[in-house]
């Protein structure tokens, strides 16, 4: 009786496991079948045909314009800065890179379904209106710009110059709507610009250099090493570099900037994607202002490479091998890489690939990078700051705005032209009186900073 009951127990268990194999694999199969390539191209060859020949305002559809509005669906699915790129959308991204291109001046991207600014570019239209960083397009001369593709808004905001666009924006941070009507400029776009908003570069009080960064263009090294150079050349003894409402822009150029400011050979950033991991580390060369006092100053508008500059000074500061101190506020955490792959007909795919980190591997992408000194700033200070760096300055504000900025102060500045004098002031005095233990400590072969590598 007990071996009937033995027996019956695992030919119920053994049926028990059949059926459940038998479950697991054609739920397996089906799911293969929904994730194999061929039913799913079918599937669209078969919707772009229908489309094709039966959709009622389709008479003049073509088969390219099918097919770029199905790529641009898909990849505008994966993320924010994910786009297929049309020729003339491909051809207007090489024209931000290279300096100069058509329209009102502000960099912007998806974000949870709406047209952000991620940040106008100095001396622009967008940046003269006022337009921030985290504004939202509610419409684009009447046309309701929720949901719209980023391609279809670029296009809509560049045209030529002294062409009229309406915006209504919508700030976040307030609730505040507001209106604008701008006109379009040929936005010819300065690398580096001095504390007046020129590049004449000079001194500011006790020997501090001042060079702000609007971009990292093919031009921003390049001019970087210009105005260092002049700057030296007056006698400069420690440097404020100005990440201040700098959207981002060329990798390499980030890198680049890095360069001057730390050893050779050093990790300046790790990019991490699903099948990779590259390192960039600065080439050869020496930095040259590597034992330059650095005061460096970002806040939510910095983004990107801005980021990558920021993070990777702050982190080779904590171990010693640059002298940098970061000023302002949290930046934007822009951290993910975009490949731009050439495709067939002019065309190509900006695709998200990989996330940036810092040397010490901190994640920017949603985290951004944060100061060493948190030093807020409101809307009246930062329109004077924006102001008083553009061309004409406060004179060029109107009357009512000169008065509304009669007290306003760029208290970011100030700090770190304050931070600067006192390390300037505390080298000085360590200079001419040395530690009395300085000469045991090298008998014994010791060292107060890392060794350059």
């Amino acid at each position: 009786m007990k071996q009937r009951l033995i027996y019956g127990g695992v030919i119920v268990l053994l049926a028990l496991n059949l059926a459940l194999g038998a479950q697991v694999y054609f739920t397996s199969a089906a799911a293969a079948q929904k994730d194999s390539a061929y039913p799913n191209l079918e599937l669209f060859s078969y919707v772009l045909e229908k489309v094709r020949r039966d959709y009622v305002d389709g008479t003049n559809l073509t088969y390219q314009q099918l097919v770029y509005g199905a790529l641009r669906g898909m990849v505008d699915t994966l993320d924010p800065h994910s786009e297929f790129l049309t020729p003339d959308r491909f051809k207007e991204l090489q024209n931000d890179t290279q300096g100069q291109f058509g329209g009102l001046g502000v960099v912007i991207q998806n974000r949870d379904g709406f047209i952000t600014v991620v940040a106008p570019i100095e001396d622009t239209p967008g940046f003269r209106a006022g337009i921030k960083a985290g504004d939202r397009l509610l419409k684009i001369n009447d046309q309701n710009a929720e949901g719209m593709a980023l391609e279809d808004a670029v296009q809509l905001l560049r045209g030529k110059p002294d062409t009229q666009v309406r915006l209504t924006l919508l700030r976040p941070a307030t609730g505040e709507t507001r209106e604008y009507e701008l006109a379009r400029a040929v936005i010819n776009v300065a690398m580096t610009k001095d504390v007046n908003g020129r590049q004449e570069y000079p001194l500011l009080d006790g020997q501090i250099g001042y060079v702000r960064l609007t971009q990292f263009g093919d031009r921003t090294s390049a001019e970087l090493d210009r105005a260092l150079k002049k700057l030296r050349a007056e006698g400069m003894q420690a440097l404020i570099l100005d990440l201040r409402d700098n959207p981002g822009g060329l990798l390499d150029q980030a890198v680049e900037v890095c360069e001057r400011f730390l050893p050779r050979g050093l990790l300046v950033v790790t990019t991490e994607g699903r099948n990779n991991k590259k390192e960039r580390r600065m080439t050869s060369r020496a930095g040259a202002y590597r034992d330059l006092p650095l005061a460096v100053l970002i806040n939510y508008n910095s983004a990107s490479a801005a980021e990558i500059v920021s993070g990777c000074l702050q982190d080779y500061t904590a171990t010693r091998r640059c002298k940098a101190v970061l000023i302002g506020e949290t930046t934007f955490g822009k951290g993910s890489v975009q490949e731009i792959l050439p495709l067939a007909g002019d065309a190509a795919l900006r695709l998200t690939t990989s996330k940036y980190y810092t040397p010490s591997h901190k994640v920017i992408h949603e985290h951004g990078i944060t100061p060493d000194i948190v030093v807020p700033m409101s809307d009246v200070d930062e329109t004077f700051s924006r102001l008083r760096m553009s061309p004409g300055g406060i004179a060029a504000a109107p009357e009512a705005e000169q008065n509304r900025l009669r007290d306003a102060r760029d208290r970011q500045l100030e700090r770190a032209e304050d931070v600067l004098k006192g390390i300037l002031l505390f080298t000085a005095r360590n200079d001419s009186h040395p530690p009395r233990n300085s000469g045991r400590l090298m008998a014994r072969g010791e060292q107060s900073e890392a060794p350059a590598e």
